[in-house]
């Protein structure tokens, strides 16, 4: 496997996709690697798009064919993971592959790229406006919200292993620190 990778991690309402879809319309030759999952869709989500939309069965099958770079089962019954097919699709056309993945993924993709991958933290300023965000989006229940929130204190754990943190706490500055940062990993 050839060319560079950025892995954007967080809790989930911490802000990294806002960042990730920033640093796509920056004109910095980064592609999103679609994750899949097999959740399913949440408000207009698109199969291909989005996510790649699995049963789980599927998943399974396809994580005994060995089509995934890394994969978790992130809540019990709930994968998510990154097909190899992915990577070397965007890789293919000369891009730089973006992640927008969970922390553990972010850590384990860290692990298989070492130099050749930027690993970024976004981190909310606190988990009490991470649960406002996400009560926020209305996009999940509140039985599900109250999960992701008990999640988050453990992935915040995870930043230390990250190449850098970016305190999502202004959404401007933290655009602005983004794309700094990676624009001076792409130069190096």
């Amino acid at each position: 496997m050839t060319g560079k990778v950025i892995i954007f991690s967080a809790p989930s309402g911490a802000g990294k996709s806002t960042i990730v879809n920033h640093l796509l319309g920056r004109g910095l030759g980064l592609e999103f690697s679609v994750s899949a999952t097999c959740r399913l869709p949440r408000g207009k989500e698109v199969h291909g798009k989005e996510y790649y939309f699995f049963s789980v069965e599927e998943f399974r099958e396809r994580i005994a064919a060995g089509e995934f770079l890394e994969y978790e089962e992130v809540y019990p019954g709930c994968f998510y993971g990154t097909l190899l097919s992915e990577v070397e699709r965007i890789w293919a056309k000369g891009h730089t592959v973006l992640f927008d993945v969970d922390v553990v993924g972010g850590v384990n993709i860290k692990e298989k790229f070492g130099a050749r991958a930027l690993s970024v933290f976004v981190q909310p300023p606190s988990v009490e406006e991470l649960e406002r965000r996400l009560v926020g989006r209305g996009t999940d229940a509140p039985e599900k919200i109250r999960e992701r929130v008990e999640k988050a204190e453990y992935e915040m754990s995870f930043a230390p292993r990250f190449d850098t943190v970016i305190v999502n706490d202004d959404l401007s500055a933290a655009l602005a620190e983004a794309e700094r940062k990676v624009k001076a990993f792409l130069a190096s």
